[in-house]
């Protein structure tokens, strides 16, 4: 089959439907291909697992701890052992970008998969917000801006770059304003790996004003992350995800827990006790400050309009483009206020 490989030796593909998510995550990033099939005990097919089926199970509550088959894609395209043709034509046309294809005997045993040949390009270009006056830092931010404060001997902005250039970003702007000169000098100084250009803003342009300034937004979309971000969210992953859903903008969101030292009490509409449940945790996902855009939904920003992202966002879906949520399971902290900024300390080296 032109443009197509055969994988036969499946072993580390295979996973158990009683594994955890966590375990299985850990077993997919650990392969080539980047994708597990869940089978039973007679390597009869039941699902297919991708870093894409874990983040949607996580925006429907469900644990890294918990097993896998509660995260599989069941409804998956398979091939039949015989059916060369057939399988090719699914692999190559199939509406649902399918990147692989499990190839099934009679009894439903999986004898090999299919790869296909080409891959999407991945992110091309970024902007990094490096702007902002960092003032919940207090006397930190005082003489130093935000990105370039240390976590783990390296600058805040250090991080965000290096992760970006590891994920094969050729181009990347930096946005500034606050102390704007000691980051131009800082990049200027740094070994990069990928063009760097700096973008100046003589006001504040808010958390999304600066695509207004870059303009080229008719070619790829561009991937945004705030300066304050440390993270080793897979970007590669992102990118997948954002073409897979037919996105226009795809936003990283972090899960964070609220526990509550208090009973909360639940209550009817007449007024009557329903329930008291005690120090309970609550959970929310929230904007990560990662942020994947298409063309047309950078294209919204005017230049030299100060614009922050919900704004943005809201402006796009009144217009009808598809924004999708992708929850980051990896290390994420935003190093907002002195307490972050410690724990990034304490916990960078460990969680990398």
């Amino acid at each position: 089959m032109p443009g197509t490989n055969r994988l036969t030796r499946l072993d580390d593909y295979f996973c158990p439907p009683d594994l955890s998510v966590r375990d299985a995550l850990a077993r997919l990033n650990a392969t080539e291909h980047l994708f597990q099939l869940v089978i039973d005990p007679q390597r009869r097919l039941l699902g297919t697992l991708t870093d894409g089926d874990v983040r949607r199970a996580l925006l429907r509550g469900v644990s890294l701890d918990a097993p896998v088959e509660e995260s599989v894609h069941r409804d998956m395209l398979v091939g039949r052992a015989g059916e060369e043709e057939r399988n090719q034509t699914h692999l190559e046309t199939d509406d649902r970008l399918v990147t692989f294809l499990p190839v099934l005997d009679g009894d439903g045993v999986v004898v090999e998969v299919l790869l296909r040949g080409t891959q999407s390009a991945g992110i091309d270009r970024a902007l990094v917000m490096a702007g902002g006056f960092g003032k919940r830092l207090g006397e930190r931010t005082r003489e130093t801006p935000k990105p370039l404060l240390p976590v783990g001997g390296r600058p805040i902005l250090d991080h965000v770059l290096t992760n970006l250039e590891d994920s094969g970003v050729r181009v990347s702007h930096v946005s500034v304003h606050y102390h704007g000169d000691q980051i131009r000098r800082y990049v200027e100084q740094r070994e990069n790996r990928m063009t760097v250009e700096i973008v100046e803003e003589e006001e504040p342009l808010g958390t999304a004003g600066a695509l207004g300034q870059i303009g080229d937004h008719d070619r790829s979309p561009i991937l945004v992350i705030n300066g304050d971000v440390i993270t080793n969210v897979d970007f590669a992953a992102l990118h997948e995800f954002h073409v897979r859903h037919s996105l226009d903008a795809t936003v990283g969101v972090a899960r964070y827990d609220i526990d509550v030292p208090f009973g909360v009490v639940r209550y009817g509409p007449d007024g009557l006790l329903a329930g008291i449940d005690e120090k309970p945790r609550i959970s929310n996902f929230i904007a990560a400050g990662v942020y994947y855009l298409s063309p047309e939904f950078a294209a919204l920003v005017p230049e030299g309009r100060s614009m922050d992202m919900p704004e943005l966002l809201n402006q796009g879906r009144e217009i009808g483009l598809r924004t999708g949520l992708f929850p980051i399971h990896e290390y994420w902290t935003d190093v907002g206020r002195p307490a972050d900024l410690e724990a990034a300390e304490d916990n960078y080296e460990s969680a990398k």
